[in-house]
C-alpha cells in the first residue's frame, strides 16, 4: 500500500502588516526566549543520568523538536509572504484587508475582515481570503446580494458596508 498524499491546496501569500509583525514576534519569542530555556532544561535533565526513563529529558527533546519545526515554518513563511500595506484604488469593492459588514435575510449583522491564511482568528472575525466565504466576497461591490452555501445551509447576504483602514 502506498503512502501517497495529495499535494496541499495552495494558499495565498498575502499578509497584513499586523500579521507580519505577529509572525515575526512569534519567531523572535521562540528563537530567543523559549528555545534557550528548553535547551537549558534538557541539558539539566541529561546531567541527571539515565535518559531512557527521564521524563523531563524526553519531554524537553520533544518540545525542542516542536519549537524547531515551528521556527523553520515561520522563517520560510516570512520569506514567502507579500505584505499588503497599500489601500486599493477602488474602495467600493471587497479586496484583501477589507472590513465587510454583511446582513443576512433575518437582518442579522455579520462583521468580518478578509485576511491571509496566517491571520485567521474567529474571535476577531478574521477570515481567510482562501475560505469559501472569502472567495465569494472578493470583487463584490457595496449593496450586492449573493447566495452562500455553507455547511448549515444556503444563506443570502447583502454587503452593507466596506471599509479599509490604514495600519
Amino acid at each position: 500500500m502506498s503512502r501517497y498524499r495529495p499535494p496541499p491546496l495552495p494558499i495565498s501569500n498575502y499578509i497584513t502588516p499586523e500579521g507580519e509583525q505577529a509572525l515575526s514576534q512569534e519567531l523572535e519569542q521562540l528563537w530567543r526566549v523559549e528555545r534557550p530555556e528548553v535547551t537549558r532544561q534538557v541539558s539539566d535533565a541529561a546531567a541527571l543520568g539515565d535518559r531512557s526513563e527521564n521524563a523531563e529529558y524526553i519531554y524537553g527533546k520533544k518540545r525542542l523538536r516542536e519549537i524547531d519545526r515551528r521556527v523553520r515554518y515561520l522563517r520560510k513563511r516570512l520569506e514567502a509572504v507579500k505584505v499588503v500595506d497599500e489601500l486599493p484604488a477602488n474602495q467600493d469593492k471587497v479586496y484583501f484587508g477589507a472590513w465587510v459588514e454583511l446582513i443576512d435575510e433575518e437582518e442579522q449583522l455579520l462583521k468580518i475582515r478578509l485576511v491571509g491564511p496566517d491571520e485567521i482568528n474567529p474571535a476577531l472575525n478574521h477570515i481567510s481570503i482562501d475560505s469559501p466565504l472569502g472567495k465569494t466576497l472578493l470583487g463584490k461591490a457595496l449593496d450586492t446580494e449573493f447566495d452562500f452555501h455553507s455547511p448549515s445551509g444556503k444563506k443570502r447576504y447583502c454587503i452593507d458596508k466596506i471599509e479599509y483602514r490604514k495600519a
